[in-house]
């Protein structure tokens, strides 16, 4: 069962919006912010950069477009202020039922958790995240994902399905915005072939996730090469993306050529 008109129609607006810590980095080492940006400033930042921003920031936007949509929404967080944190959005529909919406993870598409359709707690599923089917399964509070890759491996993630206040995942955001993390991260969904696949860069390597399995880029040597191949796949302004990578690079603890 796919979420309904209402949900995809705010959900599509983010099809194009990677998920990364660039953004934060180059606040952090640029302007000196260390707090979460509220909406208005980060449509201001994708207007002059292209950017977007990390679970925290993708998350808040969410909200905030599916609130002037009309649709219910709350926020979902697991493991909030420990720096391993994640953040997502819950989407309910008129007739009560609750969708996970993930752009941290660039899922394609939002999944039902709940509802009489016991296929989603049995089945694997693909057409909801790149290069992977998955199965929605439940758990006391909570429920969990089981990610089935094509090369037969597998992983798990266990959200939690119950609202966090504002205050509380606008404390973590500012947490998870304060603390940067010495491997540069982005992750962004891209057309390959015949389907949307899962590009991600992560500590100076990237590779394309596929139903076909992992396809990887050859490595770079210079920073100008990387800004070159993270332009390419995102639009991000060119100078935006050396000062950020620069600034990982400054920090010594990457494996960066």
């Amino acid at each position: 069962m796919k979420a309904s008109k209402e949900i995809l129609a705010v959900w599509r607006k983010f099809d194009d919006f990677p998920m990364e810590t660039l953004t934060k980095a180059w606040l952090y080492s640029t302007q000196g912010n260390r707090k979460q940006r509220d909406v208005e400033t980060m449509k201001q930042h994708r207007a002059e950069f292209g950017v977007t921003g990390n679970c925290f920031d993708l998350a808040i936007w969410l909200l905030d477009e599916f609130k002037e949509a009309g649709v219910k929404a709350y926020p979902i967080g697991s493991e909030l202020g420990t720096g391993d944190d994640h953040a997502a959005v819950i989407a309910v529909d008129r007739m009560g039922r609750r969708f996970l919406c993930d752009l941290g993870d660039q899922w394609l598409q939002p999944i039902l958790i709940d509802g009489d359709d016991k296929a989603y707690t049995n089945e694997k599923l693909a057409g909801f995240f790149p290069g992977a089917e998955v199965q929605v399964l439940p758990e006391k509070g909570a429920f969990k994902v089981v990610y089935h890759r094509p090369n037969g491996k597998f992983s798990t993630q266990i959200y939690s399905a119950d609202s966090v206040s504002m205050g509380e995942f606008l404390a973590a955001a500012d947490f998870s915005q304060s603390h940067v993390y010495p491997k540069p991260l982005l992750e962004v969904r891209l057309p390959w072939e015949n389907e949307t696949a899962h590009w991600e860069f992560f500590d100076w390597k990237s590779f394309l996730s596929t139903s076909q399995g992992l396809v990887e880029d050859p490595p770079l040597a210079m920073i100008e090469e990387w800004v070159e191949r993270l332009h390419q796949k995102t639009g991000y302004d060119k100078t935006f993306l050396k000062e950020s990578l620069e600034y990982f690079k400054s920090l010594g603890e990457s494996s960066v050529p």
